[in-house]
């Protein structure tokens, strides 16, 4: 089985320079969480995801309205091609801690987006390597979920009573 196979064809792409409220648009209306960022010949440049756009807007003090969609974009990408099997595409995801990849074919041409719940459904439909299928799928969302760095952590702040209530004790 290829990655081709079990991947989403009609894909919604953006532009780097097109606004970010544009980008927003385009995944309410297409139920989506990401959208992939592509140049005039459909070649995948970067993805640009719903946390993309608020963090971009939170961090820049604007609306996605008057922000690109560069200002946002990630500034890596990583694809497979359409040829791939779904181990391989899984393995991607695991690597790079994505539940998204783009799909392209030999020039570099976006043709489709594989998911992990796309990986996922095909397991369940699957019963010759249904078990197989489901552990690797649990092993690929298990690495995809794993916080990239850890958190520093604070000491727990007491509250003003519990301060006064040591003081009297």
């Amino acid at each position: 089985m290829k990655i081709e196979q079990l991947m989403t064809r009609d894909v919604q792409c953006i532009g780097a320079d097109e606004r970010l409220d544009r980008a927003a648009q385009l995944m309410w209306e297409t139920d989506c969480g990401c959208v992939p960022v592509v140049d005039g010949e459909r070649k995948v440049l970067a993805m640009l995801t719903d946390r993309d756009i608020c963090m971009a807007a939170w961090t820049q003090g604007r609306a996605p309205a008057e922000l690109l969609v560069r200002s946002a974009m990630s500034d890596h990408v990583v694809t497979c091609s359409s040829s791939e099997s779904p181990a391989r595409a899984q393995h991607l995801m695991q690597q790079h801690q994505v539940r998204r990849l783009p799909v392209v074919d030999e020039q570099g041409g976006l043709v489709g987006l594989g998911s992990l719940s796309d990986l996922a459904a095909a397991a369940q439909r699957e019963p010759a390597s249904r078990e197989n299928g489901r552990d690797s799928v649990a092993t690929t969302l298990a690495a995809v979920a794993r916080p990239r760095r850890q958190p520093a952590r604070a000491e727990p702040q007491r509250s003003e009573v519990s301060q006064r209530a040591v003081a009297h004790a």
